[in-house]
């Protein structure tokens, strides 16, 4: 009873890391129809957040601050998420919607520039970058309220405005990058630790041979108050009725006045903003590297798509399921539970797959199996949006 209780629990536990993963994944693919494949780099966004709130908190508050940096760093996570996820939506997403394939081919561009930026993130890089932001998008601003320039000559305008802030944006980035220290990286490309609070390090026992880790149940709890607030949201605010309205019916919700384009922003930063939050919870449970959001993708893609598109319910299922069943092959606890090494033909096909790599084989092919005989997932969607 032990063994199972405690299986269960760490299945459930990796359900719900791949929940809170999925859980932002759901609303962009879900809601908006968006295959965004930057969506685990701002996951790592998220869990350098908080890598950086954490050494500011030792740095400035000293170390008997280690144990609050964290309520700093949850919202933090979430707001510089949100933030990107903000202006890749304004800035590439919003010319592509209807295209999934073209979102597909930009936001991995996306997710490649994002990894190489932290790698090589600098002074000098960053203070080339504001330049850059202030002397174009500042310059457009005064074009757009001058009336002096005809419309036919205001893209060779702004083509000459792009060049002379790359210009002067270079030159910036130069002169800072002639200090060493300055034009030091600030990450590189190793991986770096988060420490978690004192408090979340043990772990909780419950009998004499259980023991569930704090890490673990701290996520669980994070999940479930992350998946109540998005239900909220979308179900009790009047933002939650627009974007469900944009869903189901985008034309007939811009005739009545609903600001479709502002829909949009909000949703893809809402579910850019729990993809930061995620990247938290990742860090109690390792480093952080610049190809973190990798190994969490495909695994999100999966909880999204068996669950049913922009179904919840669905996510949450198929993500605790996923979970249970990843764990019960790759850990050996199926082979345990029938009889061990003397269990004939089937335990020996279990105890091939008895490793995290081979569970995941079998994990995906019960997935291509299951999607032959419900295509649309656990929780198809119905009326307009099935037919959208």
């Amino acid at each position: 009873m032990n063994t199972l209780i405690t299986t269960l629990f760490n299945g459930v536990s990796i359900g719900t890391v791949l929940l809170i993963v999925a859980l932002g994944l759901a609303i962009v693919f879900g809601l908006m129809g968006v295959i965004n494949l930057a969506h685990g780099e701002l996951m790592m966004l998220g869990a350098y957040t908080t890598y950086v709130v954490q050494n500011g908190f030792k740095t400035y508050l000293g170390t008997e601050s280690q144990g609050l940096y964290i309520w700093a760093a949850i919202p933090l996570s979430f707001v510089v998420a949100a933030l990107v996820g903000l202006a890749l939506e304004r800035g590439v997403i919003r010319f592509l919607y209807g295209r999934p394939l073209e979102t597909l081919l930009a936001t991995w561009g996306v997710s490649l520039i994002l990894r190489q930026f932290v790698r090589s993130v600098s002074w000098g890089m960053v203070g080339g970058l504001l330049a850059f932001c202030g002397l174009f998008f500042g310059g457009k601003w005064l074009l757009g309220k001058s009336a002096r320039i005809p419309s036919y000559r205001q893209n060779l305008v702004t083509t000459g405005l792009f060049l002379l802030s790359g210009a002067i944006a270079w030159f910036v980035g130069s002169n800072i990058n002639n200090d060493p220290q300055l034009a030091r990286p600030w990450f590189s490309a190793r991986n770096v630790d988060v420490t978690a609070p004192g408090w979340l390090q043990g772990s909780i026992r419950v009998t004499a041979g259980i023991q569930f880790p704090a890490s673990r149940l701290f996520i669980i709890v994070l999940t479930l108050l992350c998946l109540l607030g998005v239900y909220l949201f979308l179900q009790k605010s009047a933002w939650g009725l627009r974007i469900r309205s944009v869903t189901q019916n985008r034309d007939m919700s811009a005739c009545l006045g609903i600001p479709t384009a502002q829909v949009d922003a909000v949703t893809f930063a809402l579910g850019s903003g729990l993809a930061g939050v995620a990247g938290f919870a990742v860090t109690l449970l390792g480093s952080v590297g610049p190809n973190l959001g990798v190994n969490y993708i495909v695994d999100a893609f999966m909880v999204v798509v068996v669950g049913g598109v922009g179904n919840l319910l669905g996510s949450v299922i198929a993500a605790l399921g996923i979970g249970i069943v990843t764990y019960l092959l790759g850990s050996g606890t199926m082979v345990r539970l029938l009889g061990g090494a003397d269990g004939g033909a089937v335990v020996s096909f279990f105890d091939f797959f008895a490793t995290t790599s081979m569970a995941k084989v079998m994990v995906f092919a019960l997935i291509i199996l299951f999607l032959q005989v419900r295509p649309a997932g656990l929780f198809p969607p119905k009326g307009r949006s099935a037919e959208v």
